[in-house]
């Protein structure tokens, strides 16, 4: 089990330049994690399904300096400049220098984009900071030869997370824990730990997701995670994500589909009940939001097909089912549920296995 002091680079060796190229999904959560204490440590432990086509790709060119100075960096956002991503880039690699000591002595060129629309209301900083976490590991690698995978993957995740706390549940697949937990071995508040004990059911898993409000969201994430400080539930919603955790991890051993969605679809509107119950309180759903939970529920109930929804901090709506639904639930989708979802954009998504070099 690694400590925080595992993760620190004293003695290393030294390069040239490199060029590294990796890939991270996103990911969505099952067990929302909402509120968190300092230094992105979780007030509660969540677990998520890895994504595979909803990913992030970066390159990262590292060049030595003459000598030692202040962090360096250019980035580019598909090709271009993007001015607005840098104060969150250099706050993430001032916060792992600690950490990572040797990213003063390197120049980085960042190349970076997403498979998905930035503004398509998924989130990208989960699949962006993974990314980057991962190529910094290869800088790493290159400079201690000596370093296990097991080091690289866990040190990537607990990187992603100073970044964005959910990044750490990119690296891995196709399901991962994060914070401190009872009933997972291995768990840690520091880094995203992969679930294995998955039943057949919960593999190939497709995630639908619908796109009802594109625009920027009027409270941030970070802004909402604050609020849980003085919420008045906030106790009892995170007894409630540790009792749904120890559940849900007896559910994707067992297989019992009916079990899930009654965890995941609690999981999501709980999370929006803490939103509407901060101070100050603020709605994150839209009307449409409402009207596709509906829909989904009067199509389950009539047809007792195995869909479920599961929500981010947001107005879209995840639409997650077995692949031995896939054609009967895409084409209730495509005839119902499209004409909620702005402009009719929506993504086909499935488990993924987390991040990979390319």
């Amino acid at each position: 089990m690694f400590t925080e002091k595992d993760f620190i680079a004293t003695t290393y060796n030294s390069i040239t330049s490199a060029n590294f190229e990796w890939s991270a999904p996103s990911n969505i959560a099952l067990v929302k994690y909402w509120g968190k204490k300092e230094y992105q440590i979780p007030a509660n432990p969540s677990i998520s399904f890895t994504l595979n086509h909803c990913k992030t790709i970066t390159k990262l060119e590292v060049v030595k300096k003459s000598e030692t100075q202040d962090i360096s960096f250019e980035l580019l956002f598909e090709g271009k400049p993007k001015e607005d991503f840098k104060p969150k880039i250099q706050k993430f690699l001032e916060r792992i220098a600690p950490y990572c000591p040797y990213i003063k002595d390197y120049h980085f060129k960042i190349d970076t984009q997403n498979t998905f629309p930035h503004s398509s209301g998924i989130a990208s900083s989960a699949s962006g900071m993974a990314a980057l976490a991962v190529n910094i590991m290869c800088l790493e690698k290159a400079i201690i030869a000596s370093i296990s995978d097991e080091y690289f993957y866990s040190k990537a995740s607990f990187l992603a997370r100073l970044g964005s706390g959910s990044a750490c549940r990119s690296i891995k697949g196709e399901v991962v824990v994060w914070g401190n937990h009872d009933a997972i071995l291995g768990s840690s508040d520091l880094f995203g730990v992969p679930f294995s004990e998955i039943h057949e059911n919960f593999k190939n898993y497709q995630d639908t997701i619908l796109l009802v409000d594109k625009g920027e969201k009027q409270v941030s994430s970070t802004l909402g995670h604050n609020l849980m400080h003085n919420h008045p539930y906030a106790e009892q919603r995170f007894a409630q994500a540790h009792e749904n955790l120890t559940a849900l991890k007896e559910v994707l051993t067992s297989g019992n589909i009916a079990e899930f969605i009654k965890i995941v679809e609690s999981e999501a509107l709980t999370l929006h009940a803490m939103m509407l119950t901060s101070m100050p309180y603020f709605i994150l759903m839209k009307p449409n939001t409402l009207a596709i939970v509906n829909a989904l529920w009067n199509f389950r109930n009539k047809t007792q097909i195995p869909v479920c929804f599961t929500l981010d901090a947001g107005a879209n709506v995840h639409v997650l089912y077995p692949a031995a639904v896939k054609e009967k639930v895409f084409q209730f989708i495509q005839d119902e549920l499209v004409a909620y979802c702005q402009n009719g954009q929506y993504i086909c998504d499935c488990i993924g296995t987390g991040a990979k070099s390319n």
